[in-house]
């Protein structure tokens, strides 16, 4: 349980309020992410975060993927708060990608009216389930970024959008899903602000606006997610089966120990090379080279499909903070990557700076949900 030292000792009340705070929550498969900002000055300010891992409330070993009870993640999310010291009462909350569906998709120029109508028929091509199992979002991508990607795909830069379509970003969610999040938010005794899929949050707190392809890794517990983004818009993902609980099941196998010795184990060691003692690296990158594979496959699609270079790589999730995972990350891609570092778009106190930017790949999805709130209350 990482906890933050940032927040006020308040003299009553769990959920006493603090102006203009606002709360993110990130409920993932190994342990919940929280973290609270307030605006000041026109800049967000961190004033407390924490994280708690799930395994122990599935009596399994932290780092483990688990399936959760709504009570048992309620419980979860409560402890989190508290220890974190949280005052906001109300919190923004992701949504796993897994869980969701997003899609570019092109339609015929109408008006929104008839968009409103034919967007549902659409996505029946996609679902798989009947259409009110699901919650359909979708967004029209500006006709301006239409334009631009037109010009830089196209041999022809003055002909605009030649056959008359729109693109509409589509995102559906199964009401399952949403009614589960929504049970542990009420047994936990918190408010809603609203469900954002972690994709978007993620894209707000490590790339922003930014115009040139990049590609956004996502480590978790039980699977990696990998995206490319353009002009802000998702632009092409793919999940892998593989994520850093993986990597201690095969230490934990070769070396003949313990889960809890192979996850501690993995966290101190992690890829670098020891002259002496077990060999980590290699049983380890049984795992991340087919994962680095999947995401170079994933790349060089996108390039060749589209004649566009991805400019950079931000690693994020748990499983980025593994030592030396940047450098086999590099090359694999060959091309420039990052770790994810959320904290630095917001104001910390100098002396954790270090703490925060080592810790800031697992908070990519909270800080993310925390900032559109923030921009929401402006």
């Amino acid at each position: 349980m990482k906890k933050s030292f940032l927040k006020r000792i308040l003299s009553s009340g769990f959920f006493k309020e603090t102006s203009d705070s606002v709360v993110g929550v990130d409920i993932g498969s190994s342990s919940i992410k929280v973290v609270q900002l307030r605006q000041e000055g026109g800049t967000a300010v961190l004033e407390t975060y924490g994280e708690i891992a799930l395994g122990p409330y599935a009596n399994i070993e932290i780092g483990r993927a688990t399936s959760l009870s709504v009570t048992k993640k309620a419980e979860a999310l409560v402890d989190v708060i508290r220890e974190a010291e949280i005052t906001a009462p109300s919190a923004a909350f992701s949504i796993p990608f897994a869980a969701s569906l997003v899609m570019l998709i092109d339609l015929p120029k109408v008006s929104d009216r008839e968009l409103t109508k034919m967007v549902p028929l659409e996505a029946r091509k996609y679902i798989p389930v009947p259409i009110g199992e699901v919650m359909l979002d979708w967004f029209v991508i500006p006709q301006n970024d239409q334009d631009q990607r037109t010009k830089e795909d196209s041999d022809e830069p003055k002909k605009s959008n030649p056959l008359g379509k729109r693109s509409v970003l589509l995102a559906i969610i199964h009401k399952e899903v949403l009614h589960e999040h929504t049970s542990i938010i009420e047994k936990a005794n918190l408010v809603n602000d609203f469900f954002e899929i972690e994709i978007f949050s993620a894209i707000r707190a490590t790339l922003g606006q930014n115009l040139k392809p990049s590609m956004l890794i996502d480590i978790g517990a039980a699977t990696t997610k990998i995206y490319i983004v353009e002009y802000g818009i998702v632009r092409t993902s793919h999940l892998v089966n593989r994520g850093s609980q993986d990597v201690t099941i095969g230490i934990s196998k070769a070396l003949n120990m313990s889960m809890l010795h192979a996850e501690e184990l993995k966290r101190k060691q992690g890829l670098d090379p020891q002259p002496e003692g077990p060999d980590v690296e290699k049983v380890a990158l049984l795992t991340l080279d087919y994962t680095f594979s999947e995401a170079n496959r994933v790349l060089l699609n996108y390039q060749k499909k589209y004649g566009k270079n991805v400019g950079e790589v931000t690693l994020s999730g748990g499983g980025a903070l593994m030592k030396g995972i940047k450098k086999l990350a590099e090359r694999h891609l060959q091309t420039s990557v990052k770790l994810g570092n959320p904290f630095s778009i917001v104001e910390t106190p100098a002396f954790l700076e270090q703490a925060l930017k080592e810790a800031g790949p697992s908070f990519v999805v909270a800080i993310g949900l925390a900032l559109r709130k923030l921009g929401e209350q402006n």
